[in-house]
């Protein structure tokens, strides 16, 4: 006959896992961030600038603001738009913007994977937030 095994100890509740933002500034008013990363990747999945900004709750101005700050500041643009019309609007990335986004993604996964001795450093000091909202 076999006893049961033993329950195991409960772990300690743990610090919430720290999210990296990384944010890219080029000079005094062009920067990439994860605003406007996100707001790349949503174009992308809906085909559309104000879908895109109506998932991040971004009036339609706002995010066509974004994309024309984008567009500026890279050599060549990173959203193709068309407008609406009989045959109706959208907008896609560019073969410029795909890799912008990709490289920034890889560039966030190689930090976080380099620098993630010191994020758990970091987190292991912060204090309990179990109970908190």
């Amino acid at each position: 006959m076999t006893s049961p095994s033993p329950m195991p100890a409960p772990e300690p509740a743990s610090a919430p896992w720290p999210k990296l933002r990384l944010r890219l500034v080029f000079g005094d008013d062009a920067m990439l961030g994860p605003g406007k990363v996100e707001l790349l990747e949503f174009i992308r999945e809906e085909g559309s600038i104000a879908a895109a900004g109506r998932r991040m709750n971004m009036s339609y101005k706002r995010a066509w603001m974004l994309v024309e700050h984008l567009n500026a500041a890279f050599r060549e643009p990173l959203v193709d738009s068309s407008r609406g019309g009989a045959k109706g609007g959208g907008a896609q990335l560019t073969a410029t913007g795909e890799r912008v986004l990709a490289e920034y993604r890889k560039l966030e996964d190689r930090i976080a994977e380099a620098g993630s001795s010191e994020i758990d450093t970091i987190r292991s000091l912060l204090r309990d937030m179990s109970d908190e909202k």
